[in-house]
């Protein structure tokens, strides 16, 4: 009976439960991954809309801050709006149209992304517009004129000189009122740090046009400046704070008499307040930004029940494709396993072979198995076979001996000379038999023992010849050996002998009166290649592949005239394999046969 296999333990189960692992960590990494890119591309979508938001605002706020009306504002509008793609609109504080990029009467966003007043912005587009509130570009009457710029640019030139040959490198900077201004290479105002020489006061002295409205400033400030109680003595240039609008730096001087710091801070709101009083004619005024969507807010990524429902229905469409795609693949590879055990849980005798549908490695692992299953199924002819021969080949000699011995003990026949000497040679017979699957069974279980030592291959084929000479004159054979006296084998000289005394003999009886066998030896690189070869009947080519297994003969009467015990050729092949050689036969039917043996070289040795 089939033992049942567990359902844990299952192939189709565990291809099953490892593609449905396989499915979650993909999907869920899928996922992970779609929500890691969305999020990082509306953020990164999120900061170019910023962008783009503080270059409109701080574009439209230059506009504002270098003209006293919108009137000409709408093809700036236009082209900001193509260049960014975005909707521009601008309206005033009660949402009266002033330009828009939209067709006429669509209406506007909800909320304005941002109010545009040179005089009150907060933007950071501009250097010096977050410390003051003033976009630095209004300059108003402190514009300078142009005989002033061209005097101030000579100043500037020479200053910058001046401050070349003290070994300080500076950039000459033209702010938005026309006043030239020395920058270091960090752009940082090189008038902190004026060497000696270079500190001639020109370039930082007002101008004409600089004065009066420094002057007209200072008495804007006055009233609020005597509400706080803080006493100065004019001229009140600020509170030393440089005015990047201005590019001078205006200190109260000698004169003042500022007490403690909350002092300064009255007198600063008072001069700011001023000033935005004083430039408010040169700007336009305040007005309503509204861009694309509306809101320059951070956009919230949130996903809708309706889409969470489609992306956990797709992910499960997934789940549930890869699992029927991995049941019908696991199913395939299954059958043809399940094939493969039930043909091999059948009884031995049986010899059941499975189909081979496919050419993958399933299918190669069902041609290993029909392929073991025959060889299986001939080792058991084999097995049979050689029972069968090995009864015949000790009942011969056995039903000889019993025969004559019973004869003799009955008195029907003398126990002469002759008789006995019968009677010996079939004891011999079975000896040769026995010691010869002795030899076998030696060889398959790994346990022949060989004696190697430093032998000639000259004495070794000379030896050979010599025992089997009466032999092969009795035949009628020419038996004769060729070889090179400079030949050696690391063998076993008994084990050697045996090899082609089995050779030699086997080819004596296959060769008939007048033939030859001739044995020869010569060297082949690093091998050693000796032949028996005779002009015996020869061997079909049918029958070349069994010449070596055991109890195989090609006279299938197993007449002794014609063979022996069909163990010779086993031996040869076992014993040249111990030796680490092999062997090969040859043949063309009434040609004769040719055995050749290949052995590696061992070098004469030393001192020979």
């Amino acid at each position: 009976m089939r033992p049942r296999i567990p359902l844990r333990k299952r192939l189709l189960v565990r291809l099953l439960v490892a593609t449905v692992l396989i499915a979650l960590c993909s999907v869920g990494a899928t996922a992970w991954l779609a929500v890691q890119t969305t999020t990082r591309a509306i953020k990164e979508e999120q900061g170019q809309d910023l962008a783009d938001d503080m270059r409109i605002l701080a574009q439209l706020s230059g506009y504002a801050a270098t003209h006293p009306e919108w009137t000409g504002v709408a093809p700036t509008v236009r082209a900001l709006s193509v260049k960014m793609g975005r909707r521009i609109a601008l309206t005033t504080s009660d949402r009266t149209l002033i330009a828009d990029s939209a067709p006429h009467g669509t209406s506007l966003p909800p909320r304005a992304a941002a109010n545009v007043d040179p005089l009150h912005t907060d933007t950071y587009t501009e250097p010096g517009a977050q410390l003051s509130g003033l976009d630095p570009r209004v300059v108003g009457p402190y514009l300078l004129t142009g005989q002033e710029r061209i005097r101030l640019e000579k100043l500037a030139k020479y200053r910058q000189a001046c401050f070349k040959k003290s070994g300080v490198d500076t950039t000459i900077t033209v702010t938005p009122s026309g006043r030239p201004v020395l920058t270091d290479a960090d752009g940082n105002d090189a008038n902190d740090s004026v060497p000696d020489a270079c500190a001639d006061g020109r370039l930082n002295t007002p101008t004409a046009t600089e004065s009066k409205a420094l002057k007209s400033l200072m008495l804007s400030a006055q009233p609020c400046l005597s509400r706080e109680g803080v006493s100065l003595k004019v001229p009140y240039f600020g509170v030393d704070v440089f005015d990047k609008s201005l590019g001078s730096r205006y200190t109260i001087g000698a004169y003042n008499k500022l007490g403690d710091a909350g002092d300064i801070r009255k007198a600063q709101t008072c001069t700011d307040a001023a000033r935005r009083a004083q430039l408010e004619p040169y700007v336009a005024p305040v007005a309503e930004l509204f861009l694309g969507g509306g809101d320059t807010t951070a956009p919230r990524f949130d996903v809708s029940p309706a889409n969470k429902a489609k992306v956990v229905g797709a992910a499960a469409a997934v789940l549930a494709l890869t699992v029927l795609v991995t049941a019908v693949v696991a199913t395939r590879l299954v059958r043809p396993l399940r094939a493969l055990t039930e043909a091999a849980q059948q009884p031995p005798e049986l010899h059941v072979r499975v189909p081979v549908r496919t050419r993958d490695e399933t299918g190669i692992l069902a041609e290993a198995f029909n392929d073991l299953s025959e060889r299986r199924e001939r080792m058991e002819a084999q097995r049979k076979a050689m029972v069968s021969d090995i009864a015949h080949e000790l009942r011969s000699p056995l039903t000889n001996i019993r025969g004559w011995l019973e004869v003799t003990r009955d008195g029907f026949v003398e126990p002469d000379p002759a008789l006995l000497g019968s009677l010996h040679e079939e004891a011999m017979v079975l000896q040769r038999v026995i010691d010869d699957l002795q030899d076998l069974a030696a060889a398959d279980a790994g346990t022949l023992r060989l004696h190697r030592e430093p032998v000639r291959v000259e004495d070794l084929v000379d030896q050979v010849v010599a025992a089997y000479r009466v032999s092969a004159d009795t035949a009628g054979v020419a038996l004769t050996g060729k070889t090179d006296n400079s030949l050696w084998l690391e063998a076993d000289p008994v084990r050697m002998r045996q090899v082609l005394g089995n050779l030699v003999s086997n080819a004596l009886r296959h060769t008939p009166a007048d033939g030859t066998v001739t044995l020869t030896a010569w060297r082949e690189a690093d091998t050693v290649v000796l032949t028996v070869t005779d002009t015996g009947s020869g061997i079909a080519p049918e029958n070349l592949t069994h010449v070596f297994e055991r109890f195989w003969r090609a006279d299938q009467s197993r007449s002794r005239r014609t063979g022996g015990s069909g163990l010779g050729l086993s031996i040869v092949r076992d014993l040249v394999a111990a030796h680490d050689g092999t062997v090969e036969a040859t043949s063309e039917p009434g040609a004769g046969s040719v055995f050749t043996l290949r052995l590696p070289n061992a070098g004469a040795p030393e001192g020979d």
